[in-house]
């Protein structure tokens, strides 16, 4: 094992920054492996917008809203052939890229009749 002569020098070292503390009149600053991301243009940005902006403040616009956005996926089974299961179809709602913000309206939804309303909002679920 080496020592080094000068055991005062500290260098800490994060994820992504290295900084050396012995050299006080300009700390030396490395970026290590750091990824430039060139900027995209979403083209569903507008449409994510326009869902999530949606106020719910009407009490039958809650109702339809909760009846017509499932709370489960409706495509996800398991494929049975005399009790036993063949395969299983996984929740297709996630490739979805609206998905966040429909499931996002639906609980607006639930919580407008919840919170204001006061109904019981267990059918829905």
């Amino acid at each position: 094992m080496k020592v080094f002569n000068n055991t005062t020098k500290k260098i800490f070292l994060t994820s992504w920054v290295s900084i050396n503390q012995t050299e006080n009149s300009g700390h030396k600053i490395t970026q290590l492996n750091r990824s430039v991301s060139k900027p995209y243009w979403d083209i569903l940005q507008p449409l994510r917008h326009r869902v999530d902006s949606i106020q719910v403040c009407d009490r039958q616009l809650a109702h339809r809203l909760c009846k017509l956005i499932p709370s489960q996926c409706p495509f996800e089974r398991d494929i049975k052939l005399f009790g036993k299961t063949l395969f299983h179809i996984p929740p297709m709602c996630k490739l979805n890229p609206l998905y966040e913000e429909v499931v996002g309206l639906r609980f607006r939804a639930l919580c407008y009749l919840a919170d204001e309303c006061g109904e019981d909002v267990s059918q829905y679920c």
